[in-house]
């Protein structure tokens, strides 16, 4: 979530390693990918990009499974009950693993039920304003001073309460002293129209999300999340340029194994997944979902979900956040 030290391995650098896709004797029959949230959505994107690839070695059907629901926790509770065998996967944010453990006070699952395996890619996230927003509002500290005199319209959405982009928007607030009330909707696509229609003033939610609109002139994205520019938005300076080093943060993907899964099934996942991760046209793929495809290893990932988790912890009592049942 923080920074991306911890999965980030160059294509190039991989082939170098000696990775390699398992043979066929050892392939799963069918391996299920499960996915929390519907169809059409980025998760389900990044889901079925990859699923499509672990085909060629991992297993001989490989298909998406999605199961929305509860902000993506229906899929990992189904992972919980899975036999670890490989036939079933987990893709998901870093945050229903990391983040939700201090949210939910009836969480029915933590991290020692799930295994981490490798990440397939980061996402950033971007502050935009949309019409509701004078033309005049072009920077970061713009829209605070905006806020700031326009206290009846000072709010932000983002695609759920509890969501990595909620507590973006949150440490916002807290940091620059401007009270920001925050809109959650389901999903980013409902938020994103209320700000191209004048219904919501600001909006924190991935690149990704904005890509599509920029031509419009509807939208103006004021700053990014990550440690620097993102390449799809290098006119759009970072959080940390603009005086809020807090708010620097990226999210992963990943894939997970059920608990006690053995080691050389989540090493043949591994492998697996970071050829697919590889292949120019996932790298494309996730490049018009703005998201930077690269994978690590499972101890890499391991460690990252476990710093993670204590970060979160941190992150949400600074914020005031009330976990929910």
């Amino acid at each position: 979530m923080i920074d991306r030290r911890h999965f980030m391995i160059a294509a190039a650098g991989a082939a170098t390693a000696g990775w390699h896709l398992p043979g066929l004797a050892q392939q799963v029959d069918t391996n299920r990918v499960l996915c929390g949230f519907p169809a059409g959505g980025t998760t389900d994107a990044v889901s079925r990009r990859v699923s499509e690839k672990l085909r060629s070695g991992f297993a001989r059907v490989s298909l998406v499974e999605n199961k929305p629901g509860a902000g993506g926790r229906l899929a990992v509770e189904e992972l919980k009950r899975s036999a670890p065998d490989g036939s079933t996967l987990l893709m998901t944010p870093a945050g229903m693993i990391t983040l939700y453990p201090h949210i939910y006070t009836r969480l029915t699952y933590g991290i020692q039920d799930v295994t981490p395996v490798c990440t397939a890619g980061t996402v950033g996230f971007a502050f935009a304003v949309g019409p509701m927003v004078p033309e005049s509002v072009r920077t970061l500290r713009d829209y605070l001073a905006w806020a700031k005199a326009h206290p009846d319209r000072a709010s932000y959405g983002s695609p759920g309460a509890g969501t990595t982009p909620h507590f973006v928007g949150a440490l916002l607030a807290k940091e620059s002293g401007v009270e920001l009330n925050h809109v959650p909707y389901r999903g980013s696509a409902p938020g994103v129209q209320d700000l191209l229609g004048g219904q919501l003033p600001a909006m924190s939610s991935p690149i990704g999300d904005y890509l599509p609109h920029l031509r419009s002139g509807k939208v103006r994205v004021l700053a990014t999340s990550g440690a620097k520019r993102s390449r799809f938005l290098p006119d759009v300076p970072t959080y940390t340029e603009q005086g809020f080093k807090a708010l620097e943060m990226v999210e992963w993907y990943g894939f997970f194994l059920p608990p006690k899964a053995p080691a050389d099934v989540v090493e043949r996942a591994a492998q697996a997944i970071r050829a697919a991760v590889q292949s120019p046209d996932v790298i494309d793929g996730f490049a018009a979902l703005g998201i930077e495809a690269g994978a690590n290893t499972p101890a890499e990932m391991s460690r990252a979900v476990r710093e993670e988790t204590v970060q979160w912890q941190q992150i949400v009592k600074r914020v005031g956040f009330v976990p929910e049942a």
